[in-house]
């Protein structure tokens, strides 16, 4: 039969008067009356039908059925005291395990690069990273986090930037271009080699998009009808990077190669910027300290992204 919430308290206050063999050394620690404790007392052993302690005005001790119950007792409660302290410690350092579910082109930007530095910062933690490119409900599957595009966020998760908006860029490799020119607007892409991504949840193939620079700012779309299709992110970029042809793709991920000169962006004033990347976690409230902390390391890292970007 399971113990009634209110027999509970009277059974912390029994053990802590039997720990002290004293009302008054226990009502000072508790910071409570002695009539208080003594009160509890007499209305537990009513319960019990069973005395718990022999008192009198100079001596107390505990009868066989009392020290019985102690016996039970005191090693319950210190395991209870251990874990409510442990909880308090790891909400003030942070510790323990973090499950995060990212998109794979999330991971290999934002994670895997910075994963030996997240832990050397705190060796208390341990990260399973969850790599899943369809959206995850963390809350149903389990997790404590996620990485995901804003734009495929639903609007009631609780979520925060971890990059500066970012763009699509059409890249190609210096090669490629010398061979087939540079195209100078969406229509021209119909004549050069276009690699297609396939979304793996859905099957589709991803469109491109653009947005004219004009003040009309009309949208056009167009799907890629190149020689490869790929479903990720690092094989299309290889392929790039070889000439094979154009690809669309995150700024954020071939600026590197840009600066490197491996890649050639064009159409730039027809891609738009975008909310980036955001970490979404299931409640603001009393928000544990290892996730605190996974959080404020990617939003450092957003503020450094921000300034790569505006470096010359």
């Amino acid at each position: 039969m399971p113990i009634e919430p209110s027999l509970l308290s009277s059974l912390t206050w029994f053990a802590h008067i039997a720990r002290h063999r004293s009302f008054t050394k226990a009502a000072a620690e508790m910071e409570v009356t002695r009539a208080a404790l003594s009160q509890h007392l007499k209305g537990l052993e009513e319960r019990l039908g069973v005395r718990l302690l022999n008192r009198t005005t100079r001596d107390m001790s505990l009868t066989a059925e009392g020290q019985r119950l102690l016996d039970v007792l005191q090693p319950a409660l210190n395991a209870v005291e251990r874990a409510v302290s442990e909880l308090g410690e790891a909400h003030e350092e942070p510790s323990g395990l973090i499950r995060m579910n990212s998109s794979r082109i999330a991971a290999r930007l934002l994670i895997e690069p910075y994963l030996g530095d997240l832990l050397a910062r705190h060796p208390k933690l341990r990260l399973e990273l969850v790599l899943n490119d369809g959206f995850s409900n963390i809350v149903a599957d389990g997790m404590d986090a996620g990485l995901r595009l804003g734009e495929s966020l639903d609007e009631h998760v609780v979520a925060v930037p971890v990059t500066p908006p970012i763009e699509m860029a059409v890249v190609g490799s210096p090669a490629y271009f010398e061979w087939h020119g540079l195209p100078e607007s969406p229509a021209d892409l119909t004549r050069h080699n276009c690699l297609a991504y396939r979304f793996t949840s859905s099957g589709t193939i991803d469109r491109w998009s653009f947005t004219s620079p004009d003040a009309e700012a009309h949208t056009v779309a167009f799907e890629p009808k190149g020689n490869a299709v790929f479903n990720d992110d690092e094989n299309m970029l290889n392929a790039a990077l070889q000439g094979v042809g154009l690809i669309k793709y995150l700024d954020i991920c071939v600026r590197q190669h840009l600066k490197d000169g491996r890649l050639v962006r064009v159409l730039a004033s027809w891609c738009r910027p975008f909310p980036g990347f955001y970490l979404y976690v299931p409640s603001r409230a009393q928000m544990p300290a290892k996730v605190r902390a996974l959080m404020d390391f990617l939003v450092v890292r957003r503020e450094q992204f921000a300034m790569e970007r505006h470096r010359p």
